[in-house]
């Protein structure tokens, strides 16, 4: 009798559960016209971020400067002359150089500077920490015409005028304000007690936070480098003003060399500007893994 309800109880617990009435979905469950409507949704989204980009690939395949004013004429005369023409007959290679030089640099020091400054911010309580902090958001407050001259002159009396250093310092002071709040509201969702193990095996407080704090911090560094990067990369006003010799020109510079006062060779920019877009994507796909965990994370605690 024993056995029976036993074998009787483990049967009624391994049953289905009831399905739900004909009418009724479960919590959770999506409508076949919510799932067309919210795909439908998407798709006109990636195809409205999608358009310029293949407008542009499709502007650069045209061999005149004024194909872009008749685009429906490309079809028939379409080449890639356009890029071997910026390939051989351009300075494109040292655009690339200086472009990769300047934003590596900048990705470098001003990530170094903003975990720093993030992780004394988020651990360390000393005085005035918090209008510290605030005195970094303001700086992001004035124009670049504002900041020009006087950028101009500390440069050309330290004599980085014309300088890779003098410009990735100018970029260092865009990027790090923002990349330091960034870095501290990650910092703030690591736990202290991690700090407090470090110290307790005998680390440094640098030493911890190198050994023990930043590889947690990885999903913020890859954003903050992303940032960084693209800061120093896209950039035209600074690097028009403080570079002066034609071959340390970055790609934002060499642009505005197809452009004259009476002239634009626009096929030619067209082109340009989707093999600069080359390495930019590059650069995203080593840090995409980390970059939407980063952007969450951070903006959980501040």
């Amino acid at each position: 009798m024993s056995t029976t309800t036993v074998q009787k109880s483990a049967t009624a617990d391994q049953a289905p559960a009831p399905a739900a009435p004909g009418g009724t979905r479960r919590r959770g469950e999506r409508s076949l016209l919510g799932t067309l409507a919210s795909h439908g949704i998407l798709t006109v989204a990636s195809l409205i971020a999608l358009f310029p980009i293949a407008w542009l690939v499709f502007l650069s395949l045209g061999p005149d400067k004024d194909d872009y004013l008749h685009p429906g004429r490309i079809w028939s005369k379409m080449t890639f002359d356009n890029y071997s023409f910026v390939l051989q007959e351009t300075n494109f290679f040292d655009w690339l150089k200086s472009s990769l030089v300047v934003s590596l640099g900048t990705t470098v020091i001003g990530v170094l500077i903003a975990a720093t400054t993030g992780y004394a911010v988020s651990r360390m309580r000393f005085p005035g920490y918090k209008k510290f902090m605030w005195v970094l958001l303001v700086t992001q407050m004035f124009p670049v015409a504002v900041l020009m001259v006087p950028m101009y002159q500390i440069l050309s009396e330290l004599q980085l005028i014309d300088t890779y250093i003098g410009l990735i310092l100018v970029y260092c002071s865009t990027a790090v304000p923002y990349c330091a709040w960034l870095m501290k509201g990650y910092f703030d969702t690591i736990p202290f007690e991690i700090d407090e193990a470090g110290r307790v095996d005998g680390l440094s407080p640098f030493g911890t936070f190198l050994r023990l704090i930043l590889p947690l911090a990885r999903p913020g560094l890859a954003v903050a480098a992303f940032y960084s990067f693209i800061t120093a990369f896209g950039e035209v006003a600074f690097a028009t003003t403080f570079l002066l010799d034609d071959e340390k020109y970055t790609f934002a510079v060499g642009l505005q060399s197809f452009v004259s006062e009476h002239d634009a060779q626009r096929n030619l920019m067209a082109a340009t500007a989707v093999l600069i877009a080359i390495p930019v994507s590059a650069f995203f796909y080593l840090v995409q893994k980390n970059l939407v965990t980063g952007l969450t994370a951070g903006g959980t605690k501040g």
